[in-house]
């Protein structure tokens, strides 16, 4: 059972585009005051700006996974965290939701809260829960070790956007599931209730993560900036060509813009060639009305870089093309 006196801990997972930012929006629509900790791999944080709750402790880790360039930040942030509880009369959360980057492997999140004998005197991890896009999760997990390595970890596996699969991606995906993680709970995005999965206590014993370097992964972020406020049709159309033209190596697009049909700001979301409507934010005093976009790359971006360029320079602000 998990500790009373300890403050407990849950992991998203899950790649690129799975919807793990949308599961943190129902989880934190229960009212429970709530530490988050997001991790980006793009230079420009975006994912904070999709929650719809925006009083409460934030912390973004940004310009690479926890897998790698920032994992030293996340145990000082935790402790940090944790002496802002500690000190508080009234206390700021009673819970911590981690959200990794897409491709980041969770074993360095792990290996951080349960070797670390400080923070795992007062953290406890209750939950690891791992989002598998329905569509096209089996062969995200014949790709890419990150993916495989989030399903091994997992506590429970969520699988999104049924509505938008058929069957033969439902058989495929059960088929790769019960080789890599047969055991490990399943449900659908319809049928879960949030309540269930943060009251749910995980194993009682963890096994540790290996010790020693993670695999080197290959993936490149460009993040971009706009300056020109366009139609969406406009925009659209140069979206979805970058998409067609770059099918196997842009693996997400991901932003906040400005449309001239809109006075809010909206999310635009893409994954693998798929580009989803965009959908509004709330406007908030701090909007600069500058559109920021990421795209996350498997590979050397150098042609997508020159797309970009030929698509949206006459669009950009200076300097506003960043390889990452």
């Amino acid at each position: 059972m998990p500790d009373p006196d300890k403050i407990p801990v849950f992991v998203l997972t899950g790649f690129l585009g799975s919807g793990k930012t949308t599961l943190l929006n129902r989880f934190l629509a229960d009212g429970v005051k709530t530490a988050v900790v997001i991790n980006e791999f793009g230079e420009i944080p975006v994912d904070q700006d999709l929650l719809a709750n925006q009083n409460l402790p934030l912390t973004v880790l940004s310009g690479g996974c926890l897998c790698c360039k920032v994992k030293g930040a996340l145990a000082p942030t935790l402790k940090n965290l944790w002496m802002t509880w500690e000190q508080a009369a009234s206390k700021p959360f009673a819970r911590m939701i981690i959200e990794a980057s897409g491709i980041a492997s969770p074993e360095p999140i792990l290996d951080t809260l349960l070797r670390e004998r400080w923070l795992a005197g007062r953290y406890h991890l209750q939950n690891v829960i791992t989002t598998l896009a329905i569509p096209s999760a089996a062969a995200q997990l014949d790709s890419f070790a990150e993916a495989r390595a989030q399903v091994a970890w997992a506590d429970t596996l969520l699988l999104t956007h049924a509505d938008v699969s058929n069957a033969d991606q439902q058989t495929a995906l059960a088929t790769r599931l019960q080789v890599l993680a047969p055991a490990t709970p399943r449900l659908t995005a319809e049928d879960f209730h949030a309540l269930s999965l943060l009251t749910k206590a995980g194993p009682s014993l963890r096994r540790l993560p290996p010790a020693g370097p993670l695999p080197v992964h290959n993936f490149r972020s460009i993040s971009l900036h706009l300056e020109q406020i366009l139609p969406w049709q406009h925009l659209q159309t140069l979206l979805q060509q970058l998409l067609n033209r770059h099918p196997q190596d842009l693996l997400r697009i991901k932003g906040v813009i400005y449309l001239a049909e809109q006075t809010e700001p909206m999310v635009i979301q893409a994954a693998g060639t798929r580009l989803y409507p965009p959908t509004p934010l709330t406007a908030r005093t701090s909007d600069d009305r500058r559109s920021r976009l990421i795209f996350i790359v498997n590979g050397e971006p150098t042609a997508l870089a020159t797309d970009l360029n030929k698509a949206f320079v006459p669009l950009l602000s200076r300097n506003a093309i960043k390889l990452h």
